[in-house]
């Protein structure tokens, strides 16, 4: 798979999180913590493995933790993409 480019990663995540909340992706600002979204455990668990079968890889578990934001997890998810894409 190619890499994906943060501003990818954070493209696909506003698209998803605003069709999950019923909003317009404009909505969905990339500096809003995931804690403060209206997105129960179940919904958030469908968009990881959404997020996953994009990808192609599974992420950390720790990844939200530590990056608790759509920018911020966009960033991880393009060094994740990077670093596998080097390693094959």
């Amino acid at each position: 798979m190619a890499a994906v480019t943060a501003q990818q990663a954070q493209d696909w995540l506003i698209e998803k999180i605003a069709h999950r909340l019923g909003v317009d992706p404009g909505e969905v600002s990339p500096e809003v913590y995931f804690d403060e979204l209206d997105l129960d455990s179940t919904e958030a668990l469908i968009l990881a493995g959404e997020m996953e079968n994009w990808l192609g890889f599974e992420l950390n578990t720790t990844a939200l933790w530590y990056h608790p934001t759509v920018k911020d997890l966009a960033a991880y998810i393009a060094e994740e993409c990077a670093q596998r894409a080097a390693a094959t």
